[in-house]
């Protein structure tokens, strides 16, 4: 017994670091529901032994006792190490009897089939009650299926599921990219070409930066930012560092309670995309030139 509890506890182990592995999963409750059926039917299988060895054992009763043992020998045959008399309740054995629909050595002559084969007579045993009703729930199980995902398409099939999960996928790589933009500062910008956030940058430039660097960032009250030269550094790094904290001495105010880390990002890669642009009336160059 001891080892057939330990091999389910085994493979639900494997299972649980097999599922860890797939990082790749975002539907976790998903491999909630394989554990719990996991479970399930080790349970049912425990049962369905633990049922078979009771059976087991209640035949090689009877089979001792046709040969004419009484239940005090049995109990000794099946207890040696014990010598004192402790033989079974009459009441487990009623109740085993009823779990498995049968019925007493006393009263099998009722149920005896009249037929006889070479003088090996037939009991006429009825399939046990819960058997039969666990035969009927596949049934019911198999029709639900049939009609739900078949017959009236209510459930998605393997293929639909995962066209579905997919999408799902697609919102979830969405959403933590956003977020994961939102992280970003002076030491982990990346300089980028990418059309949309550099349309996102002009915006929030026109909005923000224009009144100082001009309409074109060719510089007013601030530098001309379309040409070499940068007094605070000309990389993205130092670019974006400039925006989010300012530059209070000289006028420049800090945007990093007025604009998100992305935000910020995407002016920074804006303002890098003007080099050589070339704007009409450019102030004249500020700073030292970028190498």
């Amino acid at each position: 017994m001891k080892k057939l509890l330990i091999i389910p506890m085994l493979f639900l182990a494997f299972q649980s670091a097999s599922a860890q592995d797939d990082s790749l999963i975002s539907d976790e409750m998903k491999n909630y529901i394989a554990y719990g059926a996991i479970a399930v039917m080790l349970i049912v299988f425990i049962i369905a032994l633990l049922v078979l060895m009771r059976a087991f054992k209640v035949i090689s009763q009877t089979v001792l006792r046709l040969q004419g043992y009484s239940p005090e020998d049995i109990y000794k045959i099946e207890h040696p190490a014990k010598k004192e008399k402790l033989a079974p309740a009459a009441k487990d054995n009623k109740k085993l009897l009823k779990l498995l629909s049968l019925k007493p050595m006393s009263e099998e002559k009722s149920i005896l089939i009249e037929h006889d084969y070479d003088g090996i007579q037939e009991l006429d045993n009825p399939t046990p009650a819960w058997f039969m009703w666990l035969f009927y729930v596949t049934i019911t199980f198999a029709v639900c299926y049939l009609l739900i995902y078949h017959v009236f398409g209510i459930g998605q099939l393997q293929y639909d599921e995962y066209k579905t999960e997919v999408a799902q996928a697609e919102i979830a790589k969405k959403e933590y990219l956003s977020k994961a933009a939102n992280r970003v500062d002076e030491n982990t910008v990346k300089l980028v070409n990418d059309p949309a956030v550099l349309a996102s940058g002009k915006a929030i430039f026109k909005q923000n930066c224009a009144p100082c660097h001009g309409e074109n960032a060719q510089g007013n009250v601030g530098p001309n930012l379309t040409d070499e030269y940068w007094l605070h550094g000309g990389t993205i790094n130092n670019v974006f560092k400039t925006i989010e904290y300012g530059v209070p001495a000289k006028g420049m105010p800090t945007w990093e309670k007025q604009l998100s880390p992305k935000q910020i990002a995407d002016v920074a890669n804006y303002v890098k995309s003007l080099k050589g642009s070339n704007p009409a009336n450019p102030k004249a160059p500020q700073g030292q030139k970028e190498v």
